[in-house]
């Protein structure tokens, strides 16, 4: 029995979600390799080489996997399947993108968004919002699993000492072509690997106000800026800082919400903060719920006080 985790990187380094990604993997039992597949992605697959408990690196390079499309990622997956009783891929975009491929292909059930192994077989994960959590057992030859990372510890980033096997590709689709992408760029911190996360909600009323309440604050915790649904809809905050079920979910050191009620949706995605700190005039919010602090307090007065106390 052995595993087979797709990395998510940028060709160049590996990103944090994979590391958590093989601590699922590594729950599961059985040895665990580590498919880099991209484009110029050598010094990718040096670094997943160095991970704790990576026994060997598969190292795929073309220039049809540079941008991680689906087809031609899930085609690589696809050749090597047949060796691994587990194929686990992180529960980001990337992941999600690529795995129900696999999984169809494969003819096998998907089991997503797992925060717990059981056993070999078993896995847990939430639904309804967070608000039940469902045990699963597969019984496929192949189980794909999809991870939520905030639910498992990263593996060391070094430690390790893996081989590198490099394999040939496996032909690219004739029906995709990336043709650009835009991408937004930002100084801070990314959202779902911070320590340290500052969200702001409706209350705030524009997106001259978002900006002007919590940058500051932000700046001085050198934290990322997060959004409630609401925000996001309203347009005071862009989609990619969006929090919650149908955004990113988050489990930073410190998450300080400021001015969010805490919809059902907004809490499945950071409830499992270590901290959570909420700032609401309304004492009946439902946020001071599941917040370790609440202050009941005007946000436009009490977050400028914070950031002169800092």
């Amino acid at each position: 029995m052995s595993s087979l985790v797709i990395a998510e990187h940028d060709n160049s380094s590996i990103k944090p979600s994979t590391l958590n990604t093989i601590s699922a993997a590594l729950a599961c039992g059985g040895d665990v390799h580590l498919l880099v597949a991209g484009h110029d992605a050598a010094a990718a697959a040096s670094a997943g080489a160095q991970i704790a408990g990576v026994g060997k690196v598969i190292h795929v390079d073309h220039d049809s996997l540079g941008h991680g499309l689906a087809e031609n990622v899930a085609a690589q997956v696809l050749a090597l399947a047949a060796g691994y009783s587990h194929i686990l891929f992180p529960a980001t975009a990337y992941g999600k993108n690529i795995a129900p491929r696999v999984a169809a292909k494969l003819d096998v059930a998907q089991v997503s968004d797992i925060t717990k192994v059981l056993a070999a077989d078993t896995f847990e994960r939430p639904i309804y919002a967070g608000n039940a959590i469902a045990t699963v057992q597969s019984l496929d030859a192949t189980k794909v699993l999809t991870v939520r990372t905030t639910a498992f510890d990263p593996a060391a980033a070094s430690g390790g000492s893996a081989t590198v096997d490099t394999v040939p590709a496996q032909a690219a689709s004739a029906e995709v072509h990336f043709l650009g992408s835009e991408i937004a760029r930002n100084d801070r911190p990314e959202l779902t690997a911070a320590k340290i996360i500052v969200s702001g909600g409706r209350a705030l009323g524009s997106n001259e106000k978002f900006m002007e309440i919590m940058t500051p604050l932000a700046d001085k915790l050198g934290a990322a800026m997060g959004a409630s649904r609401a925000a996001v809809d309203a347009g005071y905050a862009p989609n990619d800082w969006q929090v919650g079920q149908t955004g990113k979910i988050v489990a930073p050191q410190l998450y300080i919400a400021c001015g969010i009620s805490g919809a059902i949706q907004h809490l499945a995605g950071m409830k499992d903060s270590k901290v959570i700190v909420a700032i609401n005039k309304d004492i009946e919010a439902p946020i001071f719920s599941v917040a370790d602090y609440g202050l009941e307090a005007d946000l436009f007065t009490a977050v400028p006080e914070m950031v002169q106390a800092l």
